[in-house]
């Protein structure tokens, strides 16, 4: 019998080690191969994902990129994230390669939690499906479309100020803006304005964007299997209201042009097909995603860097109050307006600078080719990282400055500033977030100054960067 057990043991034993073995295997046979670039690739499947994620949770996701720089002397180096063969590309060199062979040597690349979440897109892909959306986009949030939007979104300001602001000695900003750039994003995109409806939205909304670029696996529990329950009751009710909207515009209760539901329902594709209910469930999600998170972050770190440089408060203060005061009473801000707010708009690039909402993102080699002397092999995944420019003293002097007049003139130089991405795949809700940001930033300084209740509060990076408390403040009204 112990002749039998111990048998056993050796065969599990040599089992296990096969198994380990072969995973070994399996991972060092990615990074095989002629002049690859310089870096290292950490432990099978985990890689350095670890590392790499760690830096942005104890707030310097700039770290695991310039230490591999410096390290190297390499602007572009091989890694392991998140289970793949990677090179992360740094510098404006890297960026302008990227950005300038979208769809010829590199095209987009998600995890695959997003396909997950996202059912209609395992029809086609999330890279098709993104393609797609960016065809439908351009008439919805180019400037001139826009233009007609500004009252709204001032409107829905001032009512999120009264509603959440007014009459409160102390609030916790990040959590806030959440909550306004949500209900702008329901108004703009579906034209749901009570707040009672929002409301139902925002909290299986929050539980989603939460757990969609995690680990996926769907057990209960976790973050991912949360995204998933929180994303089928959402898709229920976005089904719901887009069947009322087909009813509304039978019935000419709505308009075709009214918001990007309508425009949605009434495209067609190549072959004049138009899409289903599920996947412009799925489009209109994903769009209140994008149009929500990075926005709330930069808007929250708006607040912080506010508080902290008063003389940077007081020049946009100033500029704000100029157009406040050329307003009739009730008279709602306009495109005019907007385009006068020049300082304020370069405080907040400055902001995005610093803090970008976008660390960075990735793409996947759809050929093999060469960069910097370098060999990338089809199907690796590139990562770009906003953070190897904008904290770069060679790209922006002193970089740990604030300094808004970085944006003067001409600006930054090419492929530097990258809070939008860049290329083909540039934001294409740029436009939209440059208003929201501003309109945000007009009403909040027409009615308080404040001070953070948390000098020293950590900055996280979970995918984007948050104060680790929401950063409270204590608000300080202007007298009337």
């Amino acid at each position: 019998m112990e002749v039998f057990f111990l048998s056993l043991f050796l065969i599990s034993v040599l089992s296990v080690s096969i198994r380990l073995y072969l995973l070994f295997y399996k991972h060092r046979s990615h990074f095989t191969g002629p002049n690859l670039p310089p870096g290292k690739i950490g432990w099978p499947v985990v890689g350095e994902s670890l590392e790499f994620l760690s830096t942005g949770w104890k707030g310097h996701p700039e770290k695991f990129i310039f230490d591999r720089i410096s390290k190297y002397s390499s602007e572009v180096f091989k890694t392991s994230l998140l289970g793949e063969p990677a090179a992360v590309f740094a510098g404006a060199a890297g960026n302008k390669f990227l950005f300038s062979n979208e769809n010829k040597l590199v095209h987009a690349w998600w995890p695959s939690s997003v396909n997950k979440v996202f059912p209609s897109s395992t029809q086609t892909s999330s890279k098709e499906e993104a393609r797609k959306m960016r065809k439908l986009l351009p008439q919805f949030l180019k400037p001139e479309a826009l233009q007609r939007y500004i009252g709204i979104m001032d409107h829905i300001a001032q009512r999120h100020f009264a509603d959440s602001w007014d009459n409160r000695d102390e609030i916790i900003v990040f959590p806030l803006a959440k909550r306004f750039t949500f209900w702008l994003a329901c108004r703009l995109f579906m034209s749901i304005e009570d707040p009672a409806h929002v409301a139902k939205f925002e909290k299986p909304f929050h539980v989603l964007a939460s757990g969609l670029i995690t680990v996926p696996i769907d057990l209960p529990g976790t973050p991912f299997h949360r995204a998933i329950k929180a994303s089928n009751f959402i898709r229920k009710e976005l089904i719901a209201i887009i069947r009322q909207r087909k009813i509304d515009l039978a019935e000419s209760k709505a308009s075709q042009t009214q918001d990007i539901l309508s425009h949605m329902l009434l495209a067609t594709d190549e072959d004049g097909c138009h899409m289903n209910e599920m996947n412009i469930a799925d489009k209109i999600l994903g769009l209140l995603i994008g149009g929500h998170d990075t926005a709330s972050a930069a808007i929250t770190f708006l607040v912080k860097y506010m508080a902290e440089l008063p003389h940077i408060y007081e020049k946009v203060y100033e500029e704000q109050m100029e157009i406040a005061n050329s307003k009739a009473p009730g008279e709602l801000l306009n495109w005019d307006d907007v385009q006068k707010m020049r300082y304020s708009w370069n405080v907040a690039c400055e902001v995005m600078r610093l803090a970008p909402p976008l660390q960075g993102a990735f793409r996947e080699a759809i050929n093999d080719f060469v960069f910097n002397g370098f060999s990338i092999p089809k199907g690796w995944k590139l990562y770009w990282s906003a953070n190897s420019t904008h904290k770069s003293p060679e790209c922006f002097p002193q970089p740990e400055k604030f300094d808004p007049t970085r944006f003067e003139g001409a600006g930054p130089a090419p492929y530097t500033f990258v809070p939008f991405g860049g290329g083909p795949r540039m934001c294409p809700g740029k436009e939209y977030a440059r208003l929201e940001i501003l309109i945000f930033m007009h009403n909040v300084v027409k009615r308080f100054k404040w001070d953070k209740l948390l000098p020293d509060e950590k900055i996280i990076v979970d995918p984007m960067p948050m104060p680790a408390k929401g950063l409270p403040v204590r608000l300080h009204p202007h007298k009337p």
